[in-house]
C-alpha cells in the first residue's frame, strides 16, 4: 500500500502518536508524518505511507493555513493555553483598532523566534526537553519565516480569532506571543486549526476514528495517490523504451520523451515523470533546448 492518508488530528496527540496509530490500522511499518503539528493543535496532517513516505520533503515545504485564537493579557511560558501563567495585564485601554495595526506589522517576511517549549535541536537536543531541565538561558536563534495572509475574524474581549496563511517552521504559537508584546499587554494562543497543509484540507481529511470505524472495508478509498500533491510541477511523459533509462539514472534525451510541458523557465526545474500514464517519479532538467532529464526522486 502506498500513498498518503490526510488525517484530521485531534488536540492531545502528538504527530508521532497518529503515526503509531496509522502503522497499527495498516499494518505497515514504513509509515511518516509530513510536519508536525503541536500535540495542543487539531487539524489537517498528511501522513505518508509506504513508497509515499520519499514525497513528504516535497509536502514539508507546502504552504499551511490556521485558524487561531489570541488570548490578550495573559502570558505564558509555552506561548499557549497549556503552559504556567507569567503575567496578567489589563487591557482596558487597548483599542480595536490598535489589535488591528498590531496584526498588520506581522505580514510578509518576519523574523521569528521558536518558542522554547518546541521540538527545535539546539545542539542535538530539543528544545523542549531543555526547557523541563530547568534550562532558560538557550540561545534560540530568530528564522525568517513569511506570512502570505493574516486576518483578523473576530474580537470579542481579550479574545482574537484569526485566519493565517503562511510558509513552513512559522510558529502559530510565537506569532501571538510577539503581537501581545507589541500590545504591551502580552497574550498567548488560545486555539489552533490547521486548516490546509497544501493540497490537503479539512474537507478531504478524515479522523482516526472513522478510519477505525471502515477497517472492513478497502482503507484504500481514503488513499492519495502520491503524485496528488505534486501538481504543481510540470509533466512529461516518457516512450516505454526510455523508461529503463530513466529508472537506472541516465539522462533521457528528447527522443525519450512523448510529450512535455516545454516552457520551463529553469534548467534545474523539477517535473513529474509518466509512463503509459503511471507516475514514476521526479525529474530534474538538465537542459530545456532540447529538453534533457535526470530522475531526481523515483517512486518505483
Amino acid at each position: 500500500m502506498d500513498g498518503i492518508i490526510n488525517i484530521l488530528k485531534p488536540t492531545g496527540m502528538t504527530s508521532h502518536d497518529v503515526v503509531k496509530e496509522i502503522k497499527k490500522i495498516t499494518n505497515i511499518k514504513k509509515v511518516g508524518h509530513t510536519g508536525t503539528l503541536d500535540p495542543n493543535a487539531a487539524g489537517v496532517l498528511p501522513i505518508c505511507i509506504g513508497k509515499a513516505t520519499k514525497v513528504s520533503e516535497f509536502l514539508l515545504n507546502k504552504e499551511k493555513i490556521y485558524r487561531a485564537e489570541l488570548t490578550l493579557g495573559i502570558e505564558t511560558d509555552t506561548y499557549d493555553s497549556f503552559g504556567n501563567i507569567l503575567s496578567r495585564k489589563d487591557i482596558s485601554s487597548i483599542s480595536e483598532n490598535d489589535i488591528l495595526t498590531a496584526f498588520k506589522q506581522f505580514k510578509g517576511e518576519i523574523l521569528q523566534v521558536p518558542p522554547i517549549y518546541s521540538a527545535i535541536k539546539v545542539k542535538g537536543k530539543k528544545l523542549y526537553e531543555l526547557a523541563r531541565q530547568g534550562i532558560d538561558n538557550i540561545d534560540v536563534k530568530p528564522r525568517k519565516v513569511f506570512i502570505k495572509k493574516i486576518d483578523v475574524l473576530n474580537i470579542d474581549k481579550n479574545k482574537v480569532l484569526f485566519d493565517l496563511v503562511c510558509s513552513k517552521g512559522t510558529y502559530v504559537r510565537s506569532i501571538c506571543k510577539d503581537i501581545g508584546d507589541e500590545l504591551g499587554c502580552g497574550g498567548h494562543m488560545s486555539f489552533l486549526l490547521r486548516t490546509s497543509s497544501g493540497p490537503f484540507n479539512l474537507k478531504n481529511s478524515v479522523t482516526l476514528e472513522n478510519l477505525k470505524k471502515h477497517l472492513n472495508r478497502d482503507i484504500r478509498e481514503y488513499l492519495f495517490n502520491i503524485d496528488f500533491c505534486l501538481k504543481d510541477y510540470k509533466r512529461i511523459n516518457l516512450k516505454e523504451s526510455a523508461l529503463k533509462s530513466f529508472i537506472n539514472g541516465a539522462t533521457v534525451s528528447e527522443k525519450g520523451i512523448i510529450t512535455s510541458e516545454n516552457y520551463f523557465r529553469l534548467e534545474d526545474e523539477l517535473v513529474r515523470v509518466y509512463c503509459d500514464n503511471i507516475f514514476y517519479g521526479i525529474a530534474k532538467v538538465t537542459s530545456k533546448n532540447p529538453i534533457n532529464i535526470k530522475s531526481f526522486k523515483l517512486f518505483v
